[in-house]
């Protein structure tokens, strides 16, 4: 990735993240609390209240630079600014940081005459004259403050006085003497003191406590910056908007830093220099950097040398009892270093006790490691790594990892790619999907093709894996690194035909995850062309395995059943040579397609998947096979939580494809009960992640599910717009077009009353199933047979054929048949079999509000014919749902059914939402809705008439109509009946 930071003019201002304007190189960034309680000490200093502040924070943490903040800022409001700073080069000089502040003021011309300061005169000129006190006691440093506090209040008795310390942890005992008493006496003068100190142990930082403790002094504690905040100090330093700042340097200098603002500008202004940012995994150390890191280590001493270089193998984290073993110390021994360590902010304690510590920052783990030479290095690992497997035999849990970054910072390529393979595996049967890609993208990256191409094909072959699991494709090698490894120009370094055909089946497979089936097709053909004549069993398997995806991506009427004789074909081979995960995987397959037709059969096969994954700790196949099960449990007893669980818990393991998969089942689920907006919200979750995931096939089918859900609300303007956001990704799943005819386009136009128009989609999702056979249902098994039987297209002989399938069983699809199988039943002169089945079929569509009522609505004139079922109630009751629902002429077509069957037709006024439910069933209307809620009260008829302010005649002709229509015998019935229902 190359880098490219246009200049900017000196008075550019441009948007930040947040939206306020760009930063300046130079300007503070992240410290507006502490800028903004300086501001206030100056303030009160020019109104003659003086005060304290320390600032305390770890080196390069920028206390210097808030110091050189506040002295600009207090010299734009006219204060006298004066700073001294202690020296730590040298010899100890007494009050040294005072009299640079002194000869400051000398040289401004601002020192007052000594006369103005009265007897403290002379100690002024002893102090500018380097002359010694030959009573150097504790008065003579009282003498001293007092002194400067007289000083401090002649310099600033006209705008005020700002007096910086810098570097008080090195001031010499006499300075830091004068500033306790300065603490305690500057608060009627017209200064403030702004004192910076390190925060490690020292006579400085104790002082600053008690300040703060007895309230003589406020303590400014400066942190590492934050993310956002290392992003605009990079944007000023670079001066750049930071919106053009790079974000790959962002996240280095974040990572590389750990937010310390000095190692941050040094970072960049190292790789501001180059034409691209380097190879992340071959890290620079800036040189001021590491020149500040090699001090900071060269003051703990030879042995902290040593301890630190040591640490820096293990990377930025290490285990203290590992060091300790290989330095052949004990813990009394080196727990001054440590502290020493820990005091200069080189490293800190990571979590409680003191078992482990990480470097503050990576940078300076890397130049420790710049450090060691190539033969104190393989010193340290012999040390190291026979320490580590002395103390963790094994090397169980983290402890592979750890002894894998140990021997690839020695350089020992090796065994620290077997170890980070080894690692890997452990990691994906533990079921973290996302931490083997990490690692197996590690020795990827440390073995080369052209060395150990077998090393580097294995890894490879894992990596591959670890990928189409994870969706991580963005840790997938580039195009340049695979065509290494799949070499094949007969050199010494090829790795055989047949492992390559093995790697070429898994980039098929991802080919086809992202939505590429042309390209899936190429791998799959190289790879056949790879297998020869006498394949090897764990080879073909995989090869058999792409070819079941491919098939189903590819336009053949007889796909489904090729795709299932290659799954069997892969499950054989990879049984003959023990392969459970391949086995695994076909099992599932092979479960998927049978489906449909053979559901026992299915789920046996997600049984005997699920058996082998668990006695195998194969975690990626169990839990697609819980998956399956769960999906199939649902379909029939309409439970949805399983499939919710097992979602979760998939996406806690990193396996994303399989999280969308799920994801697509479950939107279905929400479309069909009725519940559009939590549909809404699961799909453009999920297809915002499928598509920055680039999972091609799963983004076509969550785009059909946002077709679905608008057509299943009667929304064709927005369903269209869906289905043109799914054309271009039709190839990825060509199994979509059935279904987004048969479950979109055509429950819209029922929605519609198109009845032809819908009959004309179903035909055609049939004709695309014909040539091309879909797993997932679209209405062949359910509503088509319906819609069949009812136009007189379809009889027995249809019924008995579709019920065959089992996916006719399922409750969405059994309130459909059911009701066909009623309709048949009525047509054949038997009303009572056919009441009963429509009961049995209504009941399985309970759950599905539209589905069900959609249902009433086609049936209901048929039922009235041939007298069976209650088709009055059937209609009244779809028309209020579509009524409700904005669906008018739905709505309208069952009001017009209504009154041809002779029953009362409900007017629509406003205010009809205020009568209940049930009420509403029964055809009450709003004026009879409120006569009712009088005659509950036992109100008589000619007093409703005088507060409804109609006639007495239309009372009683209000409450003949409600008798009726409820079904009571008397107006005394009624009021008991009816005086909960309308409270």
């Amino acid at each position: 990735m190359s880098i490219f930071w246009p200049a900017l003019p000196e008075d550019c201002t441009v948007a930040g993240p947040n939206g306020g304007p760009h930063p300046r190189r130079g300007e503070l960034i992240g410290r507006g609390t502490e800028m903004g309680q300086i501001m206030m000490a100056l303030a009160a200093a020019r109104s003659g209240a003086g005060g304290a502040l320390f600032v305390t924070g770890e080196p390069g943490v920028g206390k210097t630079r808030l110091a050189t903040e506040a002295l600009a800022m207090a010299a734009e409001t006219n204060m006298v600014t004066v700073r001294g700073r202690a020296g730590a080069v040298g010899p100890p000089v007494p009050y040294r940081p005072l009299i640079e502040a002194l000869l400051l003021l000398a040289r401004a011309g601002l020192l007052p005459d000594s006369g103005e300061l009265g007897s403290y005169g002379p100690v002024l000129a002893r102090l500018l004259s380097g002359a010694r006190d030959t009573e150097a006691d504790a008065a003579s440093h009282i003498v001293v403050a007092e002194t400067m506090l007289r000083l401090l209040a002649v310099v600033g008795a006209r705008r005020g006085c700002l007096l910086v310390l810098d570097d008080l942890h090195d001031a010499d005992a006499g300075t830091l003497a004068v500033v306790e008493y300065l603490l305690d006496n500057i608060g009627m003068q017209p200064a403030a003191l702004l004192l910076v100190t390190g925060c490690g142990p020292c006579a400085a930082t104790e002082l600053a406590t008690r300040a703060r403790q007895r309230e003589a002094a406020t303590v400014l504690e400066l942190s590492p910056l934050s993310h956002p905040d290392v992003h605009l100090l990079i944007a000023a330093e670079l001066r750049v908007p930071a919106a053009e700042v790079c974000p790959d340097l962002v996240r280095r200098a974040v990572d590389g830093s750990a937010g310390i603002p000095f190692v941050v500008k040094e970072l960049v202004h190292d790789l501001s220099g180059r034409p691209a940012l380097p190879d992340p995994h071959s890290p620079s150390v800036p040189p001021t950097v590491a020149d500040n890191v090699r001090r900071q280590t060269g003051r703990l001493g030879p042995l902290g040398v040593e301890l630190l270089g040591m640490a820096a193998l293990f990377g930025r984290r290490f285990s203290l009892p590992v060091l300790e073993r290989a330095i052949g110390r004990d813990h009394t021994q080196l727990s001054a270093v440590l502290r020493a360590a820990v005091a200069s902010y080189l490293i800190t304690p990571d979590g409680p006790g003191t078992q482990w510590y990480t470097f503050r920052y990576r940078l300076a783990a890397e130049a420790l490691l710049d450090d060691l030479g190539p033969g104190e290095r393989a010193r340290y690992l012999r040390r190291a790594a026979r320490a580590l497997t002395e103390l963790h035999p094994g090397l169980p849990g983290a402890w592979c990892e750890h002894a894998a970054q140990l021997h690839e910072h020695a350089g020992d390529t090796p065994e620290a790619v077997r170890l980070y393979c080894e690692a890997a595996g452990r990691a994906t049967g533990e079921g973290a999907a996302d931490r083997a890609v990490e690692l197996l993208t590690t020795a990827h990256r440390l073995v080369e093709p052209g060395i150990a191409p077998e090393l580097h094909a294995t890894v490879l072959e894992r990596l591959l894996d670890a990928v189409a699991r994870s969706a991580r494709f963005d840790r997938l090698p580039g195009p340049a690194a695979i065509l290494d490894t799949l070499g094949g120009d007969g050199g010494e370094h090829d790795i055989p035909a047949q492992r390559r055909a093995g790697l070429h089946a898994r980039l098929s497979d991802i080919a086809t995850l992202t939505g590429r089936p042309a390209e899936a097709l190429w791998h799959l053909d190289l790879a056949r062309s790879l297998l020869g004549g006498h394949p090897a069993d764990q080879y073909a398997a995989l090869v058999d395995l792409a070819a079941v995806h491919v098939e189903l991506s590819r336009l053949a009427p007889d796909r489904l059943r090729t795709a299932t004789r290659y799954a069997r074909r892969a499950l054989e081979a990879a049984q003959r040579v023990d392969l459970p995960d391949v086995a695994c995987r076909a099992l599932l397959l092979l479960g998927q397609l049978a489906r449909a037709q053979d559901e026992p059969a299915a789920v046996a096969h997600f049984g005997r998947a699920r058996t082998l994954a668990l006695a195998r700790r194969l975690p990626a196949p169990r839990m697609a096979a819980d998956v399956h099960l769960a999906t199939v449990a649902a379909s029939h007893d309409g439970r949805p939580a399983p499939i919710e669980q097992a979602r979760q818990e998939a996406l806690g393991m990193g396996l994303l494809p399989l999280a969308h998969e799920t994801g697509f089942v479950l939107a279905l689920d929400r479309i069909q009960h009725g519940r559009f907006d939590e549909a809404r919200d699961r799909i453009r979750e999920s297809a915002a992640d499928a598509s920055r995931l680039g999972l091609g096939r799963h983004l076509a089918m969550l785009r059909l599910a946002d077709a679905v859900r608008y057509a299943h609300q009667g929304r064709r303007a927005e369903m269209r717009g869906a289905l043109e956001r799914l054309a271009p990704l039709l190839d990825a799943a060509p199994g979509v077009r059935a279904m987004s005819y048969g479950m979109a386009r055509a429950f819209c136009s029922l929605l519609e009353e198109q009845h032809e128009a819908a009959g004309q989609e179903f035909a055609q999702a049939l004709a695309y199933d014909a040539e091309n056979p879909a797993i997932g249902d679209f209405g062949k098994h359910g509503i088509v047979l319906l819609l069949g039987v009812l136009a007189g297209r379809m009889g027995r002989r249809h019924h008995a054929e579709v019920a065959q399938a089992s996916v006719s069983a399922t409750r969405w699809n059994h309130q459909f048949t059911g009701l066909a199988h009623a309709v048949l039943l009525g047509r054949e002169g038997r009303p009572d079999e056919a009441t009963a089945a429509a009961g049995k079929a209504l009941e399985a569509a309970e759950p599905f509000p539209m589905a069900r009522r959609l249902s009433l609505r086609l049936v209901a004139q048929s039922a009235y014919e041939d007298g069976w079922g209650t088709p009055v109630e059937w209609l009244r009751e779809a028309e209020e749902y579509f009524h409700d629902a904005g669906l008018q002429t739905v709505a309208g077509a069952g009001r017009a059914l209504l009154r041809g069957m002779g029953a009362s037709v409900r007017q629509r006024r406003t205010g009809t939402e205020r009568v209940p439910a049930d009420l509403r069933r029964c055809g009450i209307t709003v004026r009879e809705f409120e006569v009712a809620r009088l005659v509950a009260e036992r109100i008589s008829n000619k007093d409703i008439a005088g507060r409804l302010h109609i006639s007495l005649r239309t009372v009683e002709k209000h409450v003949a109509s409600l008798l009726q229509k409820t079904g009571h015998p008397n107006r005394t019935a009624f009021a008991t009946a009816a005086r909960d229902l309308v409270a």
